[in-house]
């Protein structure tokens, strides 16, 4: 019984350690930054890019259609050729991914550095530490020293 005492108050005090409070608080708040740089993307970045290029961008429905299920005469789409059971290379799809990925990295990124930017603002100008003062028995050994020298 004293083992599992032991256990129990060893894992307490692993669960309330300030670096396990940091860490949760740390992943809720990047989970609701996900969703805020989620937006980002899908509502202002991909509508702004979609009206430059004129249109949606979205590549789902590029394909290559390796092997075309048998007696097979629906709509020539992804999901519809998925459903039916064909075999597909979905580069456009994985295109897509990409590309919000990198729109993604990029808003994330510009983020960063307006934080960072805003800190550095905020904390004025980096002075440097004056030097500390050398202890007096280093300055009485250097006396010591140049006194032989001569």
């Amino acid at each position: 019984m004293s083992k599992a005492r032991g256990f129990i108050k060893e894992f307490q005090e692993f669960a309330v350690k300030g670096n396990m409070m940091d860490l949760a608080v740390g992943v809720i708040i990047g989970a609701a930054f996900g969703k805020i740089i989620d937006s980002v993307v899908n509502d202002i970045v991909m509508p702004l890019i979609s009206f430059i290029l004129g249109g949606e961008v979205n590549f789902d429905n590029l394909f290559w259609v390796l092997r075309m299920p048998e007696g097979y005469e629906g709509p020539l789409t992804h999901d519809a050729l998925a459903k039916a059971g064909g075999v597909i290379l979905g580069w456009g799809h994985f295109l897509t991914i990409f590309i919000n990925f990198m729109l993604l990295a990029l808003v994330v990124f510009m983020m960063v550095k307006l934080v960072n930017n805003t800190r550095r603002k905020l904390s004025g100008p980096v002075v440097a530490p004056a030097p500390a003062a050398t202890p007096e028995d280093i300055v009485l050994l250097r006396e010591i020293r140049d006194a032989l020298r001569k």
